[in-house]
């Protein structure tokens, strides 16, 4: 019912930045929350950050200790897309970055609460 795909990952210096992008198709996108997880190679897939759905009261975003203030999610209702600002990128950013979205409105980090997933898009920050 959700479909959801991925794009602008690639090859980064470290200190350097990268925006992905999720565009997101088969359900009014306004009333999704919505997250980014990443999953480097032989380990578990990890929250990054979450958006809660626009018409929340909470209206909020939540970020992995990781990544707080040096990422941003973003969400352009018009477009049908979310983003992922990544600055000050370090070789431990490294991963396939997945977006994904939830039925509740607050902006979780279990990946299980997560139903509908893109396929991935690599991102790589050489040192």
């Amino acid at each position: 019912q959700v479909q959801l795909v991925e794009s602008g990952g690639g090859l980064v210096q470290a200190g350097g930045s990268l925006r992905l992008s999720c565009a997101v198709s088969g359900r009014t996108f306004r009333w999704l929350t919505m997250g980014w997880f990443r999953q480097a190679p032989e380990k578990e897939r990890e929250f990054v950050a979450a958006i809660s759905w626009s018409g929340a009261s909470t209206n909020s975003t939540n970020y992995a200790n990781s990544v707080k203030g040096r990422f941003t999610i973003a969400r352009d209702n018009a477009k049908n897309t979310l983003y992922l600002q990544m600055n000050s990128m370090k070789p431990e950013d490294t991963a396939v970055y997945y977006c994904a979205t939830r039925s509740g409105k607050y902006a979780g980090q279990d990946p299980a609460d997560y139903g509908y997933w893109g396929q991935g898009t690599q991102v790589t920050v050489s040192s």
